[in-house]
């Protein structure tokens, strides 16, 4: 084998040196760390997004759900039926406070809610619960009835304190059903006729409301929604504070205990007693 040959052959043979080496791997791991790091900032981005979008579409559920049962409260299926007749005085039970005459709208007994009476308008037509109402005959149209459902609708705090993902509840009879979850807290305010003059004229919490305040003629509401814990990067939360402005000591307590950077979104609304009015 000639010398030429030789030089050529080892020259092939020959491989990159350490320092290359170490240059190609540094260049890599800076490559690797960067794609790393915009992977999981979108990821990081993807899933705030979500909880955001989570959380707006959970509240404007909210609002329509309550709204919804709210109007129902007084419903009478024939509109010259005496109030009297079709919504008598109840004594208070488990649930509810008691019901003056006439009223069709009280505070729940447990919990942060309400209890509404309203006549159904169909025959067997399903109840929050997702259950059919009593049987009765309604082939004419806005016929007078003798049957009215008593509905609860309340908020539950999470049994678990250290988490924040309450439950919207109703209740029909013996029947219930959970709404709506992650709610982190909850507040209801009543708007009183006091002197049954169907004015509005004192606005108190459910807190301070006794049989004695006087007749519901508006409610309003608000709730605070909250994601799964460690989606926001901050110690601080705007929402959180413009919540706690008009919370209860205890209510602040129980949140900055329970907060683990959850995203959070405000939901009110107001419903006048549209059935109650002259």
């Amino acid at each position: 084998m000639n010398k030429t040959y030789k030089r050529l052959l080892s020259s092939k043979q020959i491989g990159i040196s350490m320092i290359e080496l170490l240059i190609s791997l540094a260049i890599s791991s800076f490559l690797i760390l960067g794609i790393t790091q915009v992977y999981l900032d979108n990821k990081r981005n993807y899933i705030f997004q979500q909880s955001q979008a989570a959380n707006q579409e959970s509240s404007k559920y909210l609002v329509m759900l309550v709204d919804s049962y709210l109007n129902k409260a007084g419903y009478l299926r024939a509109s010259y039926a005496s109030k009297a007749f079709a919504f008598k005085s109840l004594p208070a039970s488990a649930d509810c406070e008691a019901f003056k005459l006439e009223s069709a709208i009280t505070k729940a007994k447990t919990g942060t809610g309400i209890c509404i009476r309203y006549q159904p308008l169909t025959s067997q037509e399903l109840d929050c619960t997702g259950n059919q109402t009593p049987a009765f005959d309604d082939s004419e149209a806005f016929s007078e009835v003798n049957n009215a459902i008593v509905m609860v609708l309340r908020y539950r705090q999470d049994p678990d304190i250290t988490k924040l993902n309450g439950t919207l509840e109703c209740k029909v009879g013996n029947q219930s059903a959970e709404l709506l979850t992650g709610i982190a807290d909850f507040r209801l305010q009543f708007a009183l006729d006091t002197n049954n003059d169907k004015m509005i004229e004192k606005i108190i919490t459910s807190d301070n409301w006794t049989t004695s305040s006087g007749n519901i003629l508006q409610v309003r509401y608000a709730a605070l929604m909250a994601s799964e814990p460690n989606q926001r990067t901050s110690t601080n939360s705007s929402v959180l504070d413009a919540w706690n402005r008009d919370a209860s000591n205890a209510s602040k307590s129980r949140l900055a205990a329970a907060d683990k950077q959850h995203l959070y979104q405000l939901a009110n609304s107001a419903a006048s007693m549209r059935n109650l009015m002259p």
